[in-house]
Order: structure tokens, then C-alpha cells, then sequence
């Protein structure tokens, strides 16, 4: 298995459909990596959401990246579930966040992802971000749709259970979902770990359908 490392990243953007998809993908690794690199710029882009639903998104992205991040949260009013039909307003919105951020990785949804609003913003971050590493995250659904990712990221033990207290502690207006729950969310990552043998048994993992590497 080859291991490789981010060199020094600039601003990390994440992509997200709905108030709580960056953080249901990739919750620990954003934790981890403001950690890692205190410099760096964190860009969430969410794309639909009432006041309130932003709400939690901007106290879940202080919670996991703590008050000292460069934080920068650039919420939409698209329509939920029918992002199809908005496609051309979307896709003038991507113009605009290109122009916005010159991202060193940009976290987005699968493009195998059954939920049409998360589908169609992966088709978009392809289209708009040709030249930067796109790691794609998955979120566990009624379809069914998880597949054979091929990245992983190690968490620690502390940083999966702040992924899982802050999921549960800030969308308090998904708690009525029966799958949103600890139990789902540990245990995804409980597979993953033991998928890419991490050293706490517990991961996150994506899917990069291009990489570049330079020597």
C-alpha cells in the first residue's frame, strides 16, 4: 500500500449539497488537517439550507477546526432535491466559487452517489476544477450506494468520536432521521479502518479518480 502526504496545502474547499454532508464525509480528516497545518484556509461551500440549517454548519465547523482556523463558510438557497432543475443557476454559482478560491484540494460528493443533488455537484466540481487533486467523500444513504473507495485517511480515536459528538451535537434538526445516529456514523469509519488496517482501526475514505504525481 503506498502512503503519500499533502505538501504544505494552501486552502482545503469542500463541497457539499445539503447542512451536513462535508461533515457526515469528512469530518475527521478536516479536524485532523487543521491540526496539521494551522496555516491553512478551510472554504465550505454548501449549496442549499435555511438560516437555521447554516446555523449548525458554521457551529460544526468551529467545533472540528476550533476557533483559531481560517474559516470560511459560503452557504447557497438552491432548492433541495431538485438541484437537477437549477442546473444552469448552479452552474454560474461554481463560476463564481472558482473565481473565489484557488483551492490546494477540494472535498466534493462521489459522482456514483445515487442522490441527485450530490451527483450533480460532482459532475460540477469536475467540470470547474480541472487542475487540483478532487477527493470525493461518501455518504451512507437508503440507496445503498457505497462503493469501493480507494483513498483512506487514518483517524485517531479522538478525532472520530469529535467527528461523531459533532455531527450529533450541532445538526440537532437531523436527529430525527433513524439513521443518524453514532452507530452509523462510527461504524463506516469502523470499516474503513480495518479496510486500509489503520493503526485505531478507524478511517475516512474517498474516491480520487485522478491523481498527479511528480518526482
Amino acid at each position: 500500500m503506498l502512503t503519500l502526504q499533502i505538501s504544505k496545502p494552501d486552502t482545503f474547499l469542500c463541497i457539499g449539497a445539503h447542512c451536513d454532508d462535508i461533515e457526515i464525509g469528512c469530518a475527521g480528516s478536516l479536524a485532523g488537517w487543521a491540526s496539521r497545518y494551522p496555516a491553512a484556509r478551510f472554504v465550505w461551500a454548501v449549496f442549499s439550507g435555511d438560516e437555521a440549517r447554516v446555523a449548525e454548519t458554521r457551529a460544526a465547523a468551529a467545533a472540528l477546526l476550533g476557533g483559531a482556523a481560517r474559516v470560511e463558510v459560503l452557504a447557497h438557497a438552491f432548492r433541495e432535491s431538485y438541484f437537477p432543475s437549477q442546473y444552469a443557476e448552479i452552474k454560474d454559482a461554481f463560476g463564481a466559487l472558482r473565481a473565489r478560491v484557488e483551492p490546494t484540494v477540494v472535498l466534493t460528493h462521489h459522482r456514483d452517489d445515487r442522490h441527485q443533488d450530490h451527483g450533480l455537484l460532482a459532475e460540477l466540481t469536475w467540470q470547474t476544477f480541472r487542475d487540483h487533486l478532487i477527493l470525493e467523500y461518501e455518504v451512507p444513504k437508503y440507496e445503498g450506494d457505497l462503493g469501493r473507495p480507494n483513498v483512506f485517511i487514518p483517524l485517531s480515536a479522538d478525532l472520530a468520536r469529535l467527528k461523531v459528538e459533532t455531527l450529533l451535537a450541532t445538526f440537532r434538526s437531523q436527529l430525527h432521521h433513524d439513521w443518524f445516529t453514532a452507530e452509523t456514523f462510527a461504524g463506516l469509519m469502523r470499516l474503513r479502518g480495518v479496510e486500509c488496517r489503520s493503526p485505531s482501526g478507524l478511517a475516512e475514505a474517498f474516491f480520487a479518480s485522478k491523481v498527479v504525481l511528480t518526482t
